[in-house]
């Protein structure tokens, strides 16, 4: 999936007057002209757990910033009012410590080099798969998040932070979307999950409803976790894991 692929159908665009608390307690702020791709980003950001908040052009992005304290800043380049490269250099000056993902179709070596020098943290060129810029994101966020958050339901254990689940003492790694997949159903332990909700919350887009992407990757949870970690099928109705 790539950041102008015609599937990423925004539900919303993010226009909040000040951040308010995600669930991992963090706030990005995503500063990108195009609305589908800003609204894409948004909810890819959000099913992570972040507080998400969005600017049109470089000067609405720099008055959001300085105005509200942010965990993080993904920054495009190529911005009307004030281009991408003085609100880096701006927020690089007046929120030092504030770490800045620059995401810019202008892939050249220079323009990379400049974004370092102003202060960047990571560049990612478009187009670009959004899973990568979500991990790269994470990985920029890990120290500060303070990490050691665990998820109990279902007879597991899910650490968001090393992004495992144990079962009766059985520590097992889960890929991207298993891990997503794993966490939205313990998030809703207890409550039938329909597989439109989990394609939606998951994988940022929609699918065909007759896709059975959902299906595949629970098969694959369920070989992986065993017997001990129960993840019922709800006939017609999607999926649940039990809260206790």
């Amino acid at each position: 999936m790539t950041a102008k692929s015609s599937a990423c159908h925004p539900i919303f665009i993010w226009l909040r007057v000040a951040p308010t608390k995600g669930e991992s307690g963090l706030h990005i702020l995503v500063i990108e002209d195009e609305p589908r791709i800003r609204a894409f980003l948004g909810r890819a950001l959000e099913a992570e757990g972040f507080a998400v908040d969005g600017a049109a052009d470089g000067l609405e992005g720099l008055r959001r910033a300085l105005e509200h304290p942010y965990d993080l800043v993904v920054l495009d380049l190529l911005l009307p009012r004030v281009d991408g490269l003085t609100v880096l250099r701006e927020l690089t000056r007046r929120c030092p410590g504030t770490p800045v993902v620059v995401v810019s179709a202008r892939s050249d070596l220079a323009t990379k080099l400049r974004g370092f020098e102003l202060g960047a943290c990571d560049y990612v060129p478009k187009p670009f798969a959004c899973d990568e810029l979500v991990a790269r994101v994470r990985v920029r966020l890990q120290a500060r998040s303070g990490g050691g958050a665990v998820l109990h339901a279902g007879g597991m254990s899910l650490d968001l932070t090393a992004r495992e689940v144990t079962v009766k003492g059985r520590a097992t790694a889960l890929s991207d979307r298993e891990f997503r997949v794993l966490r939205y159903l313990i998030e809703h332990a207890g409550e039938v999950v329909s597989r439109e909700s989990i394609l939606s919350a998951v994988w940022g887009y929609y699918f065909d409803p007759r896709s059975n992407v959902v299906d595949v990757c629970v098969r694959r949870l369920r070989r992986k976790l065993g017997t001990d970690a129960s993840i019922e099928t709800v006939r017609h109705a999607g999926y649940r894991i039990s809260a206790a």
